[in-house]
C-alpha cells in the first residue's frame, strides 16, 4: 500500500486521543529519542506512568498543565507501506471548532470511547461534524478496554450504539487500551474474542475515494493574468478534473463558452493538467472573466458528469463556531472558493450548534453539493465586524426561486441592517460601499 493517508482523531474530552496517538507514534517508531526524552522527563510526578503518550502532541503549556488537547496537533509519519498525517483535535466542547478544522482535510477518523463512559453527547457531535465533513472511513476505537475487564458485551453495545449515528459509512470496530498498547500495533492476547485488524494495520491497508481527477471539471479563478498585450490568461487551482488544450470550458455564472488555448505553468506549458495543480489557462476567445468565477468543461465522460448550480439561494448543514449567536438579521460576508459574497442566514444558531440553513447571497454562486465535491460545495461565514470565521458550512442544494415564499427586504433595508451590525461609523461606511457594489453589479 502506497500513497498518504490523512488521519484525524474525534470523540469526547478524557476519551484518550492524544494517549492513542502517541502510543502509535512511540510503538511504530516515528519518534526520535531526543523525543522520548523529553516527554519522559515532562512525564515524572504524572499520574500517566512512565510515560505520558498524550505528550507526543499536547504540545502547548496549556495542555499539559490541564491534561487536555486545546489546538489540533498535526504529526507525520511513515510505515514501510504508507505515509501518514495525523491530525489529534481536541473533544471539549468549547474547541469543537477547531476539531472540525482537523476533520475538514481528513480522509479517515478515529472515533475514540471509553468503554466505561460509553456514547457521549461530544462523541455524537464529532461523528456527525465529520460525517457532514465527508469522511466515509471511521475506526470506532473503544478505548480502556483495561479498566473493563476486555468485557465483550460492553464492546459490543457501544458498537451497536454507533451503527445508526454511523449509517451509510464504512467503520472498523477495535477494542484498544492505548495506555497498554492492545490491538494499537499488534493484536493482544487479552482479547482472544477480537479477530479483526489492529490499528496500525488497518490504517495501512484501508482504501479511500479521494480521487478528485475523477470529478467533472472545476477551477475558480484567483487572478486574471495580462502581463503584457500579447498574453491574458485567467490563474488559478484546478480543484477537481482534468484539462486538456483545445477542451471547451464554460465560464459560470455569465455562461460564455471557448475553447482552452494554452495550460501554462512556471515550468511551460503543459498538455495536460489536473487537479490540484495550479495553472493558467488562455482561452481562444475574448470572454469577461474576473476572480470568482469558475471555469467548467463541456465535455466530460458521462458517468462523471453533472452540472453546477448557478444561483442565490441554497440549504446547507452549518457548524456555528462563534461565541456571538448567528443573526438572521444581521449581514454576513460567506467567502466561496475565490468569492466572497454578502449573504443572510434564515435562522439562528449558537456555539458548536449543527444545524440546517437557508442562505441567500446577494450574488449567484457557482457550487456543487459538497457530498459531490468538498472545494465547491464548501463555504465559511465571516463575521464583517470582527473578521472572525464565525461557521463553515457544507452545501446541500440549491433552493429554487420559486420554492422560496419569504418577504425580501428591500436594498434599503439591506443597507440600514448592514450599517447597524457594523461596530464604527468607519466600518459602516465601508461595509455599505461593498454592498453597493454588490447590489448594483
Amino acid at each position: 500500500m502506497s500513497g498518504l493517508l490523512r488521519i484525524c482523531t474525534a470523540g469526547s474530552v478524557d476519551d484518550g486521543k492524544s494517549t492513542l496517538i502517541g502510543r502509535l507514534l512511540y510503538d511504530s517508531r516515528a519518534v526520535y529519542e531526543d523525543q522520548v526524552a523529553s516527554v519522559e522527563k515532562a512525564s515524572k510526578n504524572r499520574v500517566a506512568g512512565p510515560i505520558d503518550f498524550s505528550l507526543f502532541t499536547d504540545g502547548l503549556k496549556a495542555e499539559r498543565e490541564q491534561g487536555i488537547t486545546i489546538d489540533v496537533a498535526y504529526r507525520y509519519f511513515a510505515t514501510a507501506r504508507r505515509k501518514f498525517i495525523l491530525a489529534d483535535t481536541p473533544g471539549h466542547e468549547q474547541y469543537t471548532r477547531n476539531m472540525a478544522t482537523g476533520a475538514s482535510t481528513a480522509d479517515v477518523a478515529v472515533l475514540l470511547v471509553d468503554a466505561r463512559n460509553g456514547v457521549r453527547t461530544q462523541s455524537r457531535r464529532h461523528a456527525r461534524i465529520a460525517r457532514l465533513l465527508g469522511i466515509n472511513d471511521f475506526v470506532l476505537a473503544i478505548n480502556k478496554m483495561d479498566l473493563v475487564d476486555f468485557d465483550r458485551g460492553v464492546f459490543d453495545n457501544i458498537v451497536d450504539d454507533f451503527e445508526e449515528l454511523l449509517r451509510g459509512a464504512r467503520y472498523h470496530p477495535i477494542p484498544i487500551s492505548a495506555l497498554d498498547g492492545d490491538n494499537v500495533i499488534t493484536n493482544s492476547g487479552r482479547t482472544p474474542w477480537f479477530d479483526g485488524k489492529p490499528l496500525l494495520s488497518f490504517l495501512e491497508t484501508v482504501e479511500v475515494d479521494r480521487n478528485m481527477t475523477a470529478k467533472p471539471f472545476r477551477m475558480p479563478v484567483q487572478i486574471v493574468a495580462r502581463p503584457n498585450q500579447e498574453f491574458r490568461g485567467f490563474a488559478g487551482q484546478i480543484v477537481s478534473g482534468v484539462i486538456r488544450p483545445g477542451d471547451t470550458v464554460t465560464t459560470l455564472p455569465s455562461g460564455r463558452s471557448s475553447k482552452v488555448g494554452r495550460i501554462a505553468t512556471w515550468d511551460g506549458d503543459l498538455e495536460m493538467a489536473h487537479a490540484p495543480m495550479s495553472v493558467t489557462l488562455t482561452l481562444e476567445d475574448e470572454i469577461d472573466i474576473s476572480r470568482g468565477d469558475v471555469l467548467v468543461a463541456d465535455s466530460q465522460p458521462a458517468a462523471l458528469s453533472y452540472q453546477p448550480s448557478v444561483e442565490k439561494r441554497f440549504e446547507a448543514e452549518m457548524v456555528w463556531m462563534d461565541e456571538r449567536p448567528l443573526d438572521p438579521s444581521r449581514v454576513y460576508l460567506l467567502k466561496h472558493a475565490t468569492r466572497v459574497v454578502s449573504a443572510e442566514v434564515n435562522r439562528g444558531l449558537v456555539l458548536n450548534q449543527i444545524g440546517t440553513v437557508g442562505i441567500t447571497t446577494t450574488r449567484p454562486l457557482v457550487f456543487d453539493r459538497y457530498a459531490d465535491n468538498r472545494a465547491t460545495g464548501s463555504f465559511i461565514l465571516i463575521d464583517p465586524a470582527t473578521n472572525f470565521t464565525a461557521g463553515a458550512g457544507m452545501i446541500t442544494g440549491a433552493v429554487m426561486e420559486q420554492a422560496v415564499n419569504v418577504a425580501r427586504p428591500s436594498a434599503a433595508e439591506r443597507l440600514v441592517q448592514i450599517a447597524r451590525g457594523a461596530s464604527s461609523e468607519a466600518e459602516a461606511i465601508e461595509l455599505v460601499r461593498l454592498a453597493l457594489e454588490d447590489i448594483l453589479k
